[in-house]
């Protein structure tokens, strides 16, 4: 897709994304306390009582915070 001269790559599947970087970051967070989880380990944590979906509604609200202050910022964007 192109907006003006900016061109913006097409729609991926974010879900996976999403899970991809969560599995990621939850296997190194737990290597380093000691608490070792394989990705099949992961995958059931993450969708055990509401855990995946609660770190998706953060990363997002993390994400809007970031772009407000981004805004804000007196540095034109472009």
């Amino acid at each position: 897709m192109r907006i003006g001269d900016i061109f913006i790559a097409g729609r991926k599947k974010r879900e996976r994304v999403v899970a991809e970087i969560s599995l990621a970051y939850l296997t190194q967070f737990a290597l380093e306390i000691g608490r070792a989880r394989s990705w099949d380990e992961a995958i059931v944590f993450l969708n055990q009582e509401g855990r995946a979906y609660e770190m998706w509604k953060r990363g997002m609200t993390a994400g809007e915070d970031y772009i407000k202050s981004e805004l804000r910022s007196p540095l034109d964007f472009c």
